[in-house]
Formats: C-alpha cells, structure tokens, sequence
C-alpha cells in the first residue's frame, strides 16, 4: 500500500525555462525545449508535478515578491496552454546576502540544498517520497533532493522530454 501520489519535483530555471539571468517579466519567459511534453508526459503516468525554486532575486533587490509570484502564475499558464499541468510552485527568496534584511537568512530551510521546500510539498499535497524524484540542472537541487530523501537527476541541457523518457523508460 502507497501513503500518497508519486511526484517529480522540477527546478524552474535551467529545467523549464532558459536560465537568462534573474527571470521575473514576461520577456523572459522562454520554455526550454521538450518543457511541456516533459511535464505532459510526467502527468500522464501519474506524477503531480511541483516546481521548487531558488529566487535570490528578490532578496537582492532586483524584483519584488509579487513579481516573483506573478512571473511563476505566467509560467503555469504557459506551461497549461501547452496540455501541461503544474500542481505546486514553491520558491524561495531568501538569501544570506540579502539587500533586503526581510528577505536575509543564513541558511534558510526552504533554501537549497536544504530540502525545504520538497518537504512541505510532500506533506501539503499528501506526495510519496519513495515514489518520487527531482530534477535539477544544479547540484544545490540535487543535494536536496537527497535530503529529502527522494533520488535527484541532473539534467545538464538539450531536450527535457527527451531527458524524462529516457530517464523513465517510456
């Protein structure tokens, strides 16, 4: 018996979207290859899929959390138009070095490689670690994901899809 859904726990920047630098307004949106496939195909079998994400762009002045939230609600809508589902966005925008001192932590939770935020997203969606995983294109991510304890997959460019089919088999 199962104690919850399988998830695949999905980096923002560098996994479904170019990583240009501080992403927050709608031109820098740009999906990487194969994003909404990827995300069609993880739902499709199943997987609820949940974006955790470092947002030190915040904490460093150079947008607000409002931003923030509503640049990641324009990646979810974007993603949806595509038939791709994203189920939870957890981001953090805490930093040590933060400008802001509200936003200032020296080592946050919820900031990876601390597992964080993979951990409320398992108890607030009722998620089952041990059916699992995360991709990052960061060793931050992976090393939370192992904190966490559910696998990690780096996933260092090219086409997403083609990254999770073969990953999974299917």
């Amino acid at each position: 018996m199962t104690s919850g859904v399988p998830a695949v726990f999905l980096d923002r920047d560098g996994v479904l979207i170019e990583d240009a630098g501080y992403p927050h307004l709608e031109e820098h949106l740009r999906l990487l290859p194969g994003a909404p496939e990827a995300v069609r195909r993880l739902t499709g079998l199943g997987y609820l899929c949940v974006i955790v994400t470092n947002q030190p762009g915040v904490a460093r002045g150079l947008f607000t959390e409002a931003q923030l939230t509503a640049f990641n609600a324009l990646l979810v809508r974007r993603l949806a138009a595509n038939g791709a589902v994203i189920g939870a966005v957890y981001a953090c925008p805490f930093h040590p070095e933060a400008i802001d001192e509200r936003y200032r932590h020296p080592d946050h939770p919820d900031r990876k490689p601390n597992p964080g935020m993979i951990l409320r997203a398992i108890a607030e969606h009722s998620i089952d670690p041990a059916r699992s995983f995360l991709i990052s294109d960061q060793a931050a991510g992976i090393e939370a994901a192992r904190r966490a304890g559910v696998p990690g997959f780096r996933f260092e460019g090219g086409n997403l899809d083609h990254f999770v089919k073969d990953l999974l088999g299917h």
